[in-house]
Formats: structure tokens, C-alpha cells, sequence
């Protein structure tokens, strides 16, 4: 009879019983013929377990009697137990979940002479093809299976903790009932008070976060007897596949780690000041969500005030130009429950990779430092002094922006004429010819809010290594040209030299620069003398006709100050 049920196909295996030619032999035992064996068998069933499993009952003619599927429903039993006819209780003893076997059950283990009611006659034989879907006993807890752990865990769950993980969540058989992969959406919740199945409460304790853990508990740690309704079944062993993506107290505050402090450090940045960083965010477990480098531009802002989230704002207090440090931050001092959206999810612990690049405080002036200074200083700049000198500039975190040195040439401005920025200005009064200073100038005295298009950026501190080359005198405030002599009296007629009563504008030019170039007059240094010399005839032009009569003509000490003689 055995060599002719394993000729035929197991979905016939039943009739095989009956239509085979071989005469029937009586049953002493029951006869087990596994018709599935899985790969790995995790658990096989012992004597006092609990077991859900599903069943046809056929009689050896293949007429069935009874079949949990056919009333949807599992048969849910201990083993063992005496809750079974006798072949039964024997026959599940040893079995695997997902094994599936055809069992044979004699009479004398199986409900004998009696039979049961009218279903199952006297002395009948009995064939169950059964199908192990669970099994698990009353003493089981929870069991934890980890298949990655990283490197390092630095903190680990513990009770009250908040986390966000996502998972897979299957019967013992496989079957999957439940994912958050598939929602795209972690489930987030807290551990160990009561907000979970007790059965996950215990397993999500003591995870990192990257962590991946297999859970499974018996029901009584799950959904217990009547499962939830829908996807599990009452008195169903449940198993979890977890990775923890995220995890903090509600009373955590922020934390800074890899710190690396500059050597150098004058000054850190306080509540007020305006800083300048770079940064990459990330998700504790490293899922990026933002650059400052993938946009070329720092975030500019000021700390302390609330511009920025409540962990930033404190992650930037107490930092050093130059310094660079980690700000692990907690939602609730973050982006909170409802996270901002496609990029940052709700309660989601953000990670920052912070660069300092510089910073200021908006009451800050130019900050001078004087590295060389000549020993003999007779003469220092001041305003309306024409000045040569050389720099080389650079922002605080070193990055070079220009230098006289590259062009071969000084930088020449009058000082006080707004041809520099306002604390480039400052910097270099009073200064002697082959002194060195260093200079660090904030932005609102710098170039600002706006920088230089692709030199110096916005709301940018700069800094400047100076050496002052050359000095020329200025003219006395006000003045544009200055007489060396006394003036002559015969001032209108010397100029009019065609002696028609009218000073021409070309009579007038060359006349003051025959003063400048016998050296009986000067002109302010650092300008161009022809714009001087046109403006001085303009001012004299009183009534604007192209050329001056004596009666238009006056010295400057004779009325109200303007550009003139």
C-alpha cells in the first residue's frame, strides 16, 4: 500500500487509500507519510504546547468527514493534554511549523467501537491530512533573534523612550498580516508603558538604533485568544521583523559630540551674534535630508533668537570660528511631531555635521591689530590723504579672496573719500608708511548683507593683512586746490591771457596747472586734475554761460566754502 501511495500525486493521495488493489492491512499504530517538509524546522511541537493547525478528515474511501477549512477557522488545541483522540495528540508530537503530513489513526486511537455519533461509524479508520501553522507553549516570553547589530551603539532603548522603527509583522507560518514598508511610514511610538502588545514592549527594549531584530511572542504577549478581528487570529504566535530608525526621551536635550576645536579660539559665539556654517542633516539612522554644500551657500542667521529651530539655536552657542561639531537634536527641540513634510518625518531625532565659517555681532566695529609699526613715525594718514598700500584678503575661515600682490601694484585711494569699505577706512588712519596691520571687519562695515557676486559672500566677516607703501599729504577739508604762495592780485588778468575781459576754460586749465607745475599751487591728491580744474571753473561760472567775467570771479575766502580757488 506504501509503495503505491508514493506513485501517486498527494492531491489524489487520499482516494489512493481506498482504490489501490492491495488487500487492507490492520493498524497497530498510526502511520505518518510527510508530504512537506520545511527548509528549517525553527520548533517542533512537544507534549504540552500549544498548536493551531488545519485539517482534512476522509475516511479511507477519501469521503470526508470534516475539515477546519471548511468552517474557516484553524484547530486550536494543546498537545498532549487528552483534549484530542489518542492517534492525534500522537501524531502532532514532533511536527514543524508548515510541515504538512497524512495520518493514518486505528481505530483504538481514534473513537473505537463507540464511533461519534452519526458521523463517524464504529470501528471506523480515520486519514487526516494536517497542515502546522503555530505552536507555542504557556511558559514561552518573548524571544529575540538580532541578525545585524551596528557599530557603534552608543544608546540603546529603554523604558519611556520614544522610537520610530518600521517592520514586517507575519504569523509563525509566514503569513504576513501587517507592514509599515508598505504604508512608507515608520510606526512611532513609546516603549515600555503600555502603548504596544506587551510582546513588543519587552522586544523593542534594549535595540540600537540600525539595529534589526527578529521578535516573536506567543499570544498571551500578542493579541490573546481572540486575535484583533481581522488580519490575526485568536491565540496566534506573532513574529516581528524590526529596525529601529530612530530613537530619543522626551527628556532629552540636545547633544554635541565630535568636537573639533580650533587651537586658536578669542571669542565664541553668544546669544546675538550672526553666524555663518555649513551643515549636513541626517536622520539618526544616517538617511540625509539636507546640504548647505549641495547649494554652494551657507545658513546665515542669528543665533539665539529663534530663527532657527530651538536645538540649533543652542548647538550654536559656545562655537569657535573654525570649530566643527556634531548636534545630535530631539524633535521636540527640532521639527516635532509633524516633521516638515516629505523630507523630515514626524519625531524624528535630527543629526547636524555643523562647520563654522565665521560670525559677528551687529555692534561690532573693525577689530585692528598693528604687527609692525617703523620705529620712526613722523607722519600718520588721515582724511583726504592719498595712500598706496597692499593686502591680502581673506575670509575668517581662511579662504583667500584677493591680493595687490597677484596684480603686481598697491591699491591708491584717498582715505575719507568712500572709495573702501567703511572699516577698511577706519583701519588705516593713522597708520605710517611700512607699517603692518591686521585687520577683521564685520559685514555692516564690510561689503554686507549682499557680499560681491562670486567673491566675497553675504553677510561675509573679512580679513585683511595690510602694509602701508606710500603716503601723500591731503589738502585741508574742503579744499581741492591750495595756493603754496600768496595769491597774486592780478589773479583774472593772469588768466586771461587773449585779454578779452572773459576767462575761457581752456585759459583757466592751463593756468592752474602752470601753478601746479611751477609748484605755487597744489591740487588734492588722488583725483583726477581735470575733473578738479572743471569743477572750479563751474563753480566760478555763475551763470553758467561757458566762461567767467571778473565780476563772476571770487576767491574762496571771499564766500560760503565749495571746491574752488
Amino acid at each position: 500500500m506504501i509503495q503505491c501511495l508514493h506513485a501517486m500525486l498527494f492531491l489524489s493521495v487520499l482516494v489512493a487509500f481506498a482504490a489501490c488493489d492491495a488487500p487492507p492491512v490492520p493498524l497497530d499504530d498510526i502511520l505518518i507519510e510527510k508530504t512537506f517538509v520545511p527548509e528549517q524546522c525553527v520548533r517542533a511541537v512537544k507534549v504540552g504546547d500549544y498548536v493551531r493547525y488545519h485539517y482534512n478528515g476522509m475516511f479511507p474511501d477519501g469521503k470526508k468527514f470534516d475539515s477546519s477549512y471548511d468552517r474557516g477557522t484553524t484547530y486550536n488545541v494543546f498537545v498532549g493534554k487528552k483534549q484530542l483522540i489518542a492517534g492525534m495528540d500522537k501524531a502532532l508530537v514532533g511536527l514543524c511549523v508548515n510541515e504538512r503530513v497524512l495520518v493514518k489513526i486505528p481505530p483504538h486511537l481514534a473513537y473505537g467501537k463507540q464511533g461519534y455519533g452519526e458521523i463517524i461509524p464504529a470501528d471506523a479508520i480515520l486519514h487526516f491530512d494536517v497542515l502546522l501553522l503555530d505552536v507555542w507553549n504557556p511558559e514561552d516570553g518573548v524571544q529575540i533573534k538580532t541578525y545585524h547589530t551596528p557599530s557603534p551603539c552608543s544608546r540603546k532603548v529603554e523604558v519611556s523612550d520614544y522610537i520610530r522603527y518600521h517592520y514586517n509583522g507575519t504569523l509563525l507560518d509566514g503569513t504576513l498580516f501587517d507592514s509599515s514598508h508598505t504604508r512608507m511610514r515608520t510606526y512611532d511610538t513609546y516603549v515600555g508603558i503600555g502603548w504596544l502588545i506587551a510582546g513588543m514592549d519587552q522586544g523593542l527594549l534594549g535595540m540600537c538604533v540600525g539595529e534589526k531584530r527578529i521578535i516573536t511572542m506567543p499570544p498571551s504577549l500578542g493579541y490573546g485568544e481572540n486575535g484583533d478581528g481581522s488580519d490575526i487570529p485568536g491565540q496566534a504566535s506573532l513574529v516581528f521583523d524590526v529596525v529601529l530608525l530612530d530613537l530619543h526621551n522626551p527628556k532629552d536635550g540636545i547633544t554635541v559630540t565630535n568636537q573639533v576645536v580650533p587651537e586658536s579660539c578669542t571669542r565664541k559665539t553668544v546669544t546675538g551674534d550672526f553666524v555663518r556654517y555649513h551643515y549636513n542633516g541626517s536622520l539618526l539612522d544616517g538617511t540625509f535630508f539636507d546640504s548647505s554644500y549641495s547649494r554652494n551657500h551657507t545658513y546665515d542667521t542669528y543665533v539665539g533668537k529663534g530663527y532657527v529651530i530651538a536645538g540649533m539655536d543652542e548647538g550654536l552657542i559656545g562655537v569657535c570660528v573654525g570649530e566643527k561639531r556634531t548636534v545630535i537634536i530631539p524633535p521636540h527641540l527640532g521639527y516635532g511631531e509633524e516633521g516638515t513634510g516629505s523630507k523630515i518625518p514626524g519625531s524624528a531625532v535630527l543629526v547636524f555635521d555643523i562647520d563654522i565659517i565665521d560670525f559677528h555681532n551687529p555692534t561690532d566695529n573693525a577689530v585692528m591689530t598693528t604687527v609692525h609699526k617703523p620705529e620712526e613715525c613722523d607722519k600718520q594718514t588721515k582724511k583726504g590723504d592719498f595712500i598706496k598700500y597692499h593686502y591680502n584678503a581673506s575670509l575668517m575661515d581662511g579662504t583667500s579672496i584677493d591680493s595687490t600682490h597677484n596684480y603686481g601694484k598697491t591699491y591708491n585711494i584717498v582715505l575719507g573719500a568712500n572709495q573702501v569699505v567703511p572699516g577698511m577706512e577706519d583701519g588705516l588712519m593713522e597708520m605710517c608708511v611700512g607699517e603692518k596691520r591686521h585687520l577683521v571687519i564685520p559685514p555692516h562695515l564690510g561689503y554686507g548683507e549682499r557680499g560681491v557676486d562670486d567673491e566675497v559672500p553675504g553677510s561675509a566677516v573679512l580679513v585683511f593683512d595690510i602694509e602701508l607703501v606710500e603716503l601723500e599729504e591731503g589738502l585741508p577739508e574742503g579744499y581741492m586746490f591750495i595756493w603754496n604762495d600768496d595769491v597774486s592780485p592780478d589773479l583774472f588778468t593772469e588768466m586771461d591771457t587773449d585779454k578779452n575781459a572773459e576767462v575761457e576754460p581752456s585759459e583757466f586749465t592751463d593756468y592752474i596747472m602752470r601753478q601746479v607745475s611751477e609748484g605755487k599751487g597744489r591740487l588734492a591728491p588722488g583725483f583726477d586734475p581735470n575733473r578738479i580744474i572743471d569743477n572750479m571753473f563751474s563753480n566760478q561760472d555763475r551763470d553758467g554761460d561757458g566762461k567767467i567775467t571778473e565780476a563772476e570771479f571770487r576767491l574762496k575766502a571771499d564766500e560760503a566754502p565749495h571746491d574752488e580757488l
